[in-house]
């Protein structure tokens, strides 16, 4: 593997393992349950990334992914445009973070597979764009997996207060709940002042 590929895998798992920490230690519904107005909620985050990875790094490349789930058809979506994002009662937690971790093994067996200027075809993309390289897809991908593990980071905080990148405040300056209601404080008087 060379060094770019590295570098690119290295911040894809970095974002994917901070979107499964996002999961541990709830309860089923609160792992589930929905949590802004478009119903976005923790486990569906985890369903929707691993639908995103089977499909770039499985159908783009014509590498279709062994058993994907249900509801992903030829390395995209059926019908419902929602579908990815709604963990059902039968499916556990551990369903799906084992479907999005199979999910990592067959996009890294793709990128080990390839070279970065492989070309491939995102079927759901409009021509001309739809002709990408590896490279472009893994960049897409750390892009929108980061981007759901940012949202991840803010539904959990709202949940139950657990905040940071990694494990539960490991990132974070403090765990004082003083220190920041203080620092809280601070943010609103700025505003207000604004």
């Amino acid at each position: 593997m060379t060094d770019s590929k590295a570098m690119l895998l290295h911040y894809l798992q970095a974002s994917r393992d901070a979107m499964v920490g996002k999961v541990d230690g709830l309860s089923e519904y609160d792992a589930r349950r929905p949590l802004t107005p478009t119903g976005t909620n923790l486990l569906g985050l985890v369903m929707h990334l691993a639908g995103v990875e089977m499909g770039y790094f499985g159908a783009t490349f014509d590498r279709p992914v062994a058993d994907p789930p249900h509801w992903l058809v030829d390395g995209t979506w059926d019908t419902d445009p929602m579908v990815d994002m709604l963990a059902g009662a039968d499916e556990s937690r551990e369903d799906i973070v084992g479907l999005y971790r199979r999910a990592w093994v067959h996009a890294d067996a793709t990128v080990a597979a390839l070279a970065l200027d492989a070309v491939g075809h995102v079927a759901h993309w409009e021509p001309p764009r739809d002709e990408v390289t590896l490279h472009h897809v893994l960049v897409h991908v750390i892009a929108e997996t980061a981007r759901h593990a940012g949202q991840a980071d803010i539904i959990r905080e709202d949940l139950d207060g657990v905040a940071g990148l990694r494990a539960p405040g490991d990132n974070m300056p403090t765990d004082d709940a003083t220190w920041w209601s203080a620092h809280v404080a601070r943010v609103e008087a700025a505003a207000r002042e604004a």
